[in-house]
């Protein structure tokens, strides 16, 4: 009976090692795929900040600091040398933190991405994996992006739409909010380009904003199959355990197990 237990095991442990060896496999190769998806999620946000800090500096450096977002104005017609021309009004600018927000966004994504994609190509390279708190982290700190970009990409939405539906009087001008970029408001800023400027930034910001979702499932992936990890290392510890408890009373000598105390038995 002895003999059987012993050659019970022995055959349970022969075809328990192709097993664990499989799905060490597969465990390599999910990881490799997960790492393989972030990183190159990071590398496309950190594409799309460009498209946010780039226009914003320059359109900031063309309104000399000044925000359109979120802007009062309106038109006024004028007698100017026996003539009567509209000119734009405006009552009062945006804050200027609006604008502000919009940019710190774009240029933290933009240097987070960047430490991030590094991080992930040098753990594919190495064959890295993270642990369960730094994938934990890495959660947290998704959620916390999503929060910033959701933010800023309902502010200058918002805030330009604002903006093209003073520039165009409601609806009441003949051109749209792109062609008034092109003609004089005679204002004391460089306007010809805040549409364009704009635009790309609050394309930029909703694409990062995309990836960011894609990239905080990910990292939910990561933290269960982490969590599903260690929950397994758990049971292969208590199980090893229990068979080693087993076999060490199973090779007890006859008189050895009848002096054992009843609460082993």
């Amino acid at each position: 009976s002895r003999q059987g237990t012993v050659n019970a095991q022995l055959r349970f442990h022969s075809l328990r090692l192709p097993v664990v060896a499989g799905s060490e496999r597969d465990e390599m190769e999910i990881q490799n795929k997960l790492l393989s998806a972030q990183c190159c999620g990071y590398l496309l946000a950190l594409l799309f900040s460009f498209f946010v800090v780039v226009p914003l500096a320059e359109n900031g450096r063309e309104f000399k600091g000044r925000c359109l977002l979120f802007s009062q104005a309106f038109w006024r017609e004028e007698n100017a040398t026996g003539s009567v021309i509209s000119r734009f009004v405006v009552k009062e600018w945006g804050p200027p933190a609006a604008c502000q927000f919009c940019t710190f966004v774009g240029f933290f994504t933009l240097i987070l991405c960047a430490v991030q994609g590094w991080r992930t190509l040098f753990y594919l390279c190495k064959g890295h994996d993270d642990t369960f708190f730094s994938a934990f982290l890495n959660l947290l700190l998704s959620c916390s992006v999503l929060f910033l970009t959701i933010v800023s990409s309902v502010m200058i939405s918002v805030g330009f739409n604002i903006w093209c539906d003073v520039v165009t009087d409601h609806g009441n001008m003949p051109m749209s909010c792109e062609e008034i970029q092109s003609t004089n408001l005679h204002l004391d800023v460089n306007t010809s380009a805040f549409y364009i400027h704009f635009r790309i930034a609050q394309f930029g910001l909703w694409s990062i904003w995309t990836i960011w979702v894609l990239l905080g499932v990910l990292a939910f992936l990561k933290v269960y199959r982490n969590y599903k990890r260690k929950e397994l290392a758990r049971c292969l510890s208590r199980e090893k355990e229990l068979l080693l408890n087993r076999s060490a009373r199973g090779r007890a000598p006859p008189e050895e197990q009848a002096d054992l105390p009843s609460v082993f038995i």
